[in-house]
C-alpha cells in the first residue's frame, strides 16, 4: 500500500504530464492509479505547505532525471540550493526523496541483455564537452528505469536534455524500454522545436543504433554522436 504522500506525488506526476499533453486516463493506467481518486485530489483546496512541496518535488524530479538517477538526496540538495534563492535543509530533501522512493534506483542496474549487432554506430563527436553556446546546439538523450509501488513495478523515463540551459526538451514515460518510447520522445522534441538541428548524443542502446532512429535524425538534419556502450559520456 502506498503512503498518502507517495500517492500524492504520483498525482502530481499525472498533473505535470497532463500539462505536457498526455491523456490522464492513459497516465493513470500506466501508474495503476484510480482515476476517480485522482480527480477528487485535483479539485481539492491545497495548503501553502502542499504547494511548496509540489514545487520542490518537481525540481527534485528534474535534477534526479537530469543525472540519470545517480544523485542521492545530499547531491540533489546541494544542486538545488546552489541554483535557487529559497533554500531548504537536508532533512526536507531526505524526507521527500525517501517518500517518493527515488533512492531505490540511484544506481541503475542495466539488465543483462544479450548483445545484438547494432545497425548504426556513430563517433563520439560530443567527446564529453557538456557545454553549449546556444539553445538547440547540443542535445543528450537517455532512458532511466524507475520503480514505484509496493510491488516494485517498473516504468521507464526517456528524456532529451538541452546542454545550454540544462532544460528538458521532451520526455516520455512508459511501461517498456523500447523503440516506441524513444521515438515518441524524439517526436515530441521536434514538435516543440521543428527547426532545430542539434548534435544528438546518446549511448549505444539498441534504440539509438537502429536504422529507423538514424533515418529520423537525418530527416531532421541532425548529426548523431554516441558514447561507448554503457556510458552517456
Amino acid at each position: 500500500m502506498l503512503s498518502r504522500v507517495s500517492q500524492e506525488y504520483l498525482y502530481i506526476c499525472v498533473q505535470e504530464m497532463h500539462k505536457e499533453g498526455y491523456v490522464i486516463t492513459e497516465i493513470c493506467d500506466i501508474l495503476n492509479l484510480n482515476r476517480s481518486s485522482y480527480y477528487k485530489w485535483s479539485h481539492r483546496s491545497k495548503s501553502s505547505s502542499e504547494l511548496e512541496n509540489e514545487a520542490l518535488l518537481h525540481d527534485i524530479g528534474l535534477i534526479y532525471a537530469e543525472h540519470n538517477g545517480t544523485y542521492g538526496y545530499r547531491r540533489i540538495a546541494d544542486e538545488y540550493n546552489a541554483t535557487h534563492a529559497k533554500q531548504y535543509n537536508l532533512k526536507r530533501f531526505y524526507r521527500l526523496v525517501h517518500i517518493v522512493g527515488l533512492l531505490a534506483v540511484i544506481r541503475r542496474k542495466r539488465p543483462a541483455y544479450r548483445r545484438s549487432t547494432p545497425e548504426v554506430t556513430a563517433e563520439n563527436i560530443l567527446n564529453r564537452e557538456f557545454t553549449a553556446n546556444t539553445v538547440n546546439e547540443k542535445w543528450c538523450t537517455d532512458v532511466t528505469e524507475m520503480k514505484y509501488g509496493s510491488e516494485g513495478e517498473k516504468a521507464y523515463l526517456s528524456a532529451i536534455l538541452d546542454l545550454k540551459g540544462r532544460d528538458i526538451v521532451s520526455f516520455a514515460i512508459g511501461r517498456y524500454n523500447n523503440n516506441q518510447l524513444v521515438f515518441e520522445t524524439f517526436d515530441l522534441a521536434i514538435r516543440k522545436y521543428p527547426d532545430a538541428h542539434p548534435l544528438l548524443h546518446s549511448d549505444r542502446g539498441f534504440q539509438y543504433t537502429s536504422k529507423q532512429f538514424k533515418d529520423m535524425l537525418e530527416k531532421q538534419g541532425m548529426q548523431q554522436s554516441m558514447s561507448r556502450g554503457g556510458s552517456i559520456g
